[in-house]
């Protein structure tokens, strides 16, 4: 089954949407209700903000996981009826932003509960989060995938076939 005929499946009708705060600056949280005014009309889609995660289809989580809201975080994902979705909103929330390795900071989303859907950006704009949902649902077409890349020197590493360093080239160096 592709994913857009199972997401057609499980959300026949529209997306009811809670937002979740988990540490932002609150520059992604003004992009996200940005999104929801009539200008840019997410209700075209048949999004719409609620106010319990009881009543909610997707989670949009914005911000770092902090220490003190994990334990929060978790019994909100739970509170969650399934099928659910969860998109990490902006930097922060796809990988921890400026602050992933400060002591009060666990990192991104994914830390708290498994995010289905990352929305980069600092803050992403309300176009690119709208896009991200409709790719997410199946209504406009994938235009990037992911890149994994790795140096050359851990590929020579994995096969053993990095030199040992001689001691007359080390002795060069001081």
């Amino acid at each position: 089954m592709a994913l857009k005929d199972a997401l057609a499946k499980f959300f026949p009708k529209s997306l009811w949407v809670y937002h979740v705060n988990v540490g932002a600056c609150n520059g992604c949280d003004i992009e996200v209700i940005n999104v929801l005014t009539p200008y840019y009309d997410a209700e075209r889609f048949g999004i719409k903000l609620v106010g319990s995660p009881r009543h909610a289809d997707v989670l949009l989580v914005c911000g770092p996981v902090t220490r003190q809201v994990l334990p929060a975080v978790k019994r909100l994902y739970e509170a969650t009826p399934a099928p659910k979705l969860v998109f990490a909103i902006g930097s922060c929330a796809c990988g921890g932003g400026i602050w992933h390795d400060s002591y009060n900071i666990l990192g991104g989303a994914e830390k708290a509960m498994p995010v289905d859907f990352y929305i980069p950006g600092c803050p992403p704009r309300p176009e690119a989060i709208l896009y991200g949902v409709a790719v997410a649902l199946g209504l406009a077409p994938k235009k990037a995938a992911p890149v994994y890349t790795k140096q050359k020197f851990f590929e020579l590493l994995e096969q053993g076939q990095v030199p040992e360093p001689q001691p007359e080239a080390l002795a060069d160096r001081q």
